[in-house]
């Protein structure tokens, strides 16, 4: 059959699209920007017009939405992604002859009320309403290597204290995204009696710390420290990052979390003529370890950022405000700078220094980390001439900026390209 799979670069559309073709269906991808012949682009921030997918629809006999956004951002909108767009396309698809339509929905939309549900809940709804043959999956949790929020959860998984919103006690029953492709596609072959709505749910049901837990173990880490964080802070949090771009934790991803997330299996196991597999075997002993690496890496860049962040700030205080003034100045003599000279310059570099700890937060990149590094290397080499006794000095004020050139060093060469 010629599929169109909307949402084919994103995490679950990639799974689909290889389950799929290997299933020797001819699938076309509909992506953002397409750049092969079996792409074709879509945008679902302005196609919420039927007559936007008319000719795109030309020859496709089924159709699989798999767009979806976990918070609003960057001029995406619940209500476009969710809800506006795919009307649409259900409609043209309906009017042009599409034998089936396949809606990647959530787990929860069916009485959830955070505005993520609720969207999610009115594009199944009008899906519904449509004399057309269809299948509304609401997944679970959904668990895959490359998976955004799976990665999110191991990277904090192998932070050494787990704290856990609320005691970490709510329940999830996370799937793995091969088994809800390989249900699409036994679907879409007939090979499974299922009714047009499922809930699907992997084969173990866990706490949100056992979660943790479990991957924490997976990876080879010996166990991790407890700590609960009370609700309220976490609602706090949630209301803090809800507008922050990329921000995992928002007012509504909270209160999923707080309701939980799982489902009996028994609709799973049907669907897939065999038990869904557990959150246990999620990663195996082949890929552990590479896990792990890319998990602790997701730590390094916002530890080092920070760090930097703190050593110039607090630099700048100590300068401008705290460390007596007469022992600065009389620091600034053996380089020549004395009365008016001194204090400009005990100003000016405690200046500099807040603002290069501002934009270590703020606007980091690789011109920014190149100058801090040849600063902190004019510093040392000055200190070094001009002030050769802190070289001996026992708590080592100078020595310590070889640690800072390192992490200068590693955020350079990790930089992505912009």
């Amino acid at each position: 059959m010629n599929i169109l799979v909307c949402g084919a670069h994103g995490f679950v559309g990639r799974a689909l699209c290889e389950a799929l073709a290997r299933d020797g269906h001819r699938v076309l991808k509909g992506v953002r920007a397409a750049a092969r012949p079996d792409e074709i682009a879509i945008d679902y921030m302005t196609d919420t017009d039927p007559a936007a997918w008319t000719d795109r629809l030309r020859g496709i006999h089924v159709v699989i939405n798999a767009v979806g956004i976990l918070a609003e951002g960057a001029g995406a909108a619940f209500d476009q992604i969710h809800r506006r767009a795919p009307i649409a396309l259900f409609d043209a698809a309906h009017r042009a002859g599409v034998r089936r339509i396949v809606q990647l929905s959530a787990l929860g939309a069916e009485d959830g009320d955070t505005s993520y549900f609720q969207s999610k809940r009115a594009a199944d709804d009008h899906l519904r309403s449509l004399p057309v043959a269809h299948h509304i999956l609401r997944p679970a949790l959904v668990y895959g290597a490359q998976g955004a929020s799976a990665r999110f959860f191991r990277a904090l998984a192998t932070a050494p204290i787990h704290l856990l919103p609320g005691g970490g006690r709510q329940l999830l029953r996370p799937m793995l995204v091969d088994e809800l492709a390989e249900i699409v596609v036994r679907l879409l072959r007939g090979d499974s009696d299922a009714p047009a709505m499922l809930d699907l749910a992997g084969g173990t049901e866990v706490e949100f710390r056992q979660m943790l837990a479990v991957y924490r173990e997976s990876m080879g880490f010996a166990p991790a420290w407890r700590a609960p964080v009370p609700a309220w802070l976490v609602s706090a949090g949630a209301a803090l990052l809800n507008r922050l771009p990329g921000s995992l934790l928002t007012r509504d991803t909270w209160r999923m979390l707080r309701a939980g997330n799982t489902a009996d299996a028994a609709t799973t196991t049907r669907a897939l003529g065999r038990p869904p597999a557990g959150i246990e075997s999620f990663i195996g002993p082949a890929d552990a370890l590479a896990l792990r690496h890319q998990a602790l890496a997701a730590w390094r860049p916002g530890l080092a950022r920070g760090a930097l962040a703190l050593i110039w700030l607090w630099t700048a205080v100590c300068s401008a405000f705290l460390y007596p003034a007469a022992g600065s100045l009389a620091l600034l003599e053996p380089v020549g700078l004395k009365g008016a000279s001194a204090w400009a310059a005990l100003y000016l570099a405690a200046g500099l220094d807040f603002a290069l700890g501002i934009a270590t937060l703020w606007r980091p990149g690789r011109r920014l980390w190149a100058a801090q590094l040849a600063l902190v290397l004019g510093y040392t080499a000055v200190i070094a001439v001009a002030l050769p006794e802190f070289l001996l000095h026992p708590f080592g004020p100078v020595l310590k900026n070889v640690a800072v050139v390192a992490l200068l060093l590693i955020l350079l060469t990790e930089e992505p390209k912009p």
